[in-house]
């Protein structure tokens, strides 16, 4: 079991099982809404929890993917791709050790000019 909550502690959520390796997103959306890049794990549905959900807001960034955050303290918490099967976590909100490494830098064609990736993990331009 893996623990988690936003800045304020109203949005919290619990995943049953491993955690999938986490990617990192340098889109221009992901770094505008993150204040930096995004990290973040793919979680199957059926083994996401949250507590709280009546102070998660959702934005609906595309078509494709809405972004959940908590509507006291702003955490982003979740991308969440509805046509798909899962959602994606925020690394930064779960509480102590997560047992994953990064896997991949993705939309890396869109970093920020303020910083430069040199931690050997694989990088994918888009």
């Amino acid at each position: 079991m893996h623990h988690g909550a936003c800045l304020c502690g109203q949005v919290r959520f619990t995943v049953r099982g491993a955690l999938a390796a986490p990617w990192a997103c340098h889109c221009s959306q992901c770094r505008k809404q993150s204040g930096h890049y995004w990290a973040s794990t793919e979680v199957p549905r059926e083994r996401l929890t949250l507590q709280g959900e009546e102070h998660l807001r959702w934005y609906q960034s595309s078509a494709k993917v809405r972004r959940g955050f908590c509507q006291h303290c702003g955490s982003f918490l979740f991308w969440d791709p509805p046509h798909k099967d899962w959602t994606a976590v925020a690394m930064g909100a779960f509480d102590g050790p997560t047992q994953t490494q990064l896997a991949r830098h993705i939309y890396v064609a869109s970093q920020g000019d303020y910083y430069t990736l040199n931690d050997g993990v694989p990088q994918n331009e888009a």
